[in-house]
């Protein structure tokens, strides 16, 4: 687990990892048939892995895909491409086409008016530094989310932002099919 000179970051193996990390990377490999690059170099803090899963697996008052669309749009502001890569292939599996992936992306969704309020409202957040438009505001309450659901967008927004910081600072492997580039 050492880091090159040349401000190179590996990605630690299971065998570079706690045994208590150790553990995690098995359950996820059960769970998901690999273990993502971007967990793997969680681990290489004794906690932060367990942590993050945690938070990032919380009960949510917003549905998949929704939080798909929070991930998505969260991840091209802060351009991380490990994120968009790895949230095209999970919006996918929830449902989006490669089109309304690439829509969200770029912060609209013509295609739902309830996502495209959400959308928004979360760019808008972002960008913003947690002060949202009032439009956007506005737009998202009258779409019919709540104050609850406000709540849980600044979470999801949270868990990405820990994710696409930790891959822009280090550049660490993409494991996941290359998103198109927007």
């Amino acid at each position: 687990m050492t880091t090159t000179l040349n401000n190179t970051f590996a990605v630690p193996t299971k065998a570079d990892v706690s045994p208590a990390n150790q553990a995690i990377f098995d359950n996820l490999h059960k769970r998901l048939g690999f273990v993502p690059n971007l967990y793997a170099f969680f681990a290489k803090s004794e906690t932060a892995l367990g942590d993050y899963l945690a938070f990032q697996n919380r009960k949510s008052s917003l549905k998949a895909k929704e939080r798909e669309v929070v991930n998505l749009i969260t991840s091209q502001i802060n351009g991380c491409r490990y994120c968009q890569s790895a949230h095209t292939v999970i919006g996918k599996m929830n449902g989006f086409t490669d089109e309304q992936v690439l829509e969200l992306r770029k912060g609209s969704a013509a295609f739902d008016s309830k996502l495209d309020a959400l959308v928004k409202f979360s760019a808008s957040l972002v960008e913003n530094r947690g002060r949202a438009t009032s439009e956007s505001k506005e737009a998202f309450f009258a779409a019919g989310y709540t104050e609850e659901n406000m709540i849980d967008v600044i979470i999801v927004i949270g868990d990405k932002i820990i994710s696409n910081y930790l891959h822009n600072l280090t550049g660490f492997e993409i494991d996941f099919p290359l998103a198109e580039a927007i």
